[in-house]
């Protein structure tokens, strides 16, 4: 992070960097747990997921309104002026991917009364890269790491591999099985979920291209720069 004459501004910034950390951890501790509540028919920690969801949206908003004071006290330019840009953008989806984790969470309120079937077994498998994906998103750019950016953004070309198997699989294990067809509908649902977590982590990665290079996203500039996952 760039040294300022006034420490004022310095402390901003850093403010700036440590909501959306916060915001981060919240909602990686919310996907976890949101798994944990479908594996386990969790109703409690699901409910218990569901009402913490309103911390992030409390979190996007102090982020919000830290960004636009820096913009008008500030009138930052440049890495400074993009940071502000990328921070605003990041933290609307930082919230997306929390609003995913309750989603999957309230699927187990609709699978809680239905017998167990094997395929809610790879939930954990699937949620994996998607996790890992926002993860790295965030160290990319705590850090200002544009390669690290550049191998999440690749990263989700796998996870949508992995989310068309599972579905495959589910809609075999609905034919073979008629009986559960409303539960595997349920973890449709939820794996659909699961894929869009990788689609905002991309998002978020997209961003701190922009931030770091200063030039607008294209994905042909994505291409050339390949990295292997």
């Amino acid at each position: 992070m760039i040294k300022h004459i006034v420490k004022a501004y310095d402390d901003e910034l850093k403010a700036l960097h440590a909501l959306i950390g916060h915001m981060g951890e919240l909602t990686l501790s919310q996907i976890n747990n949101a798994i944990k509540s479908v594996m386990a028919f969790d109703v409690d920690l699901a409910q218990e997921l569901i009402a913490r969801d309103r911390e992030v949206n409390l979190l996007e908003t102090k982020v919000d309104e830290l960004a636009v004071r820096i913009l008008a006290l500030r009138q930052p330019v440049a890495y400074d002026l993009r940071t502000v840009v990328a921070s605003l953008k990041i933290s609307n989806q930082v919230e997306r991917i929390a609003d995913y984790a309750s989603n999957i969470a309230k699927f187990t309120l609709a699978l809680k009364d239905l017998p167990s079937f094997p395929k809610i077994k790879e939930l954990p498998i699937l949620i994996k890269m998607p996790e890992q994906m926002f993860q790295s998103a965030l160290i990319a750019f705590e850090t200002s790491d544009l390669n690290l950016a550049l191998k999440v953004w690749h990263m989700d070309q796998e996870v949508d591999v992995y989310y068309k198997a599972y579905l495959q699989k589910i809609f075999e294990a609905m034919i073979n099985d008629p009986k559960n067809v409303g539960a595997y509908t349920q973890l449709l649902f939820a794996a659909k979920n699961i894929e869009r977590i990788g689609d905002q982590s991309q998002n978020i990665a997209e961003a701190v291209y922009t931030m770091i290079t200063g030039k607008p996203f294209q994905e042909s500039d994505m291409l050339k720069n390949a990295h292997p996952i």
